[in-house]
């Protein structure tokens, strides 16, 4: 039986293991920093992490971000990130699932739009987005990711970083 529901903090454990599939080349945490590290998620304004159980474990997970704004009448939007199936439960329909509670859940909230951003080589995972309804070619993304960052000027001109 698969549930569909909000992590907990006790999901820690389950959660970063998906994030190992999802991201295999990011640092590991120590315990302290990412239990810390949801605690924040969590308690967070707008901000849900998602997940499919299956018997006791995690399979899938996504997170949700609703971003309140003064544009579009005062009507927030959201981002959908960090999508992932446990490789041992792919093709049975839980990143489906877990996108479809979190759709529920923006349009809920009368966000004016849902963005999520995939990797360009992602073929499968663009289907499914597609399936759900997202449509690529209305926006164009952009990413800039502080690794990558060679003048620090945009960061030294934010007093609260």
């Amino acid at each position: 039986m698969v549930v569909i529901r909000e992590c907990k903090e006790e999901d820690l454990a389950g959660l970063l293991r998906l994030y190992g599939e999802l991201r295999p080349n990011d640092p590991a945490l120590a315990p302290a920093v990412a239990r810390a590290a949801l605690g924040r998620l969590l308690a967070a304004p707008g901000v849900r992490i998602l997940v499919a159980e299956v018997a006791g474990e995690l399979a899938a997970t996504c997170q949700l971000a609703v971003i309140p704004t003064l544009t579009n009448g005062g009507r927030p939007f959201a981002i959908i990130e960090h999508v992932v199936t446990a490789s041992g439960f792919r093709r049975q329909g839980l990143s489906q699932q877990v996108l479809e509670r979190a759709l529920a859940l923006a349009w809920a909230q009368d966000c004016y739009k849902v963005m999520l951003l995939s990797g360009e080589g992602r073929t499968e995972a663009h289907r499914l987005y597609e399936k759900l309804g997202f449509k690529a070619g209305i926006e164009k993304g952009f990413v800039i990711k502080q690794a990558e960052v060679r003048d620090n000027t945009l960061m030294m001109s934010c007093p609260e970083a």
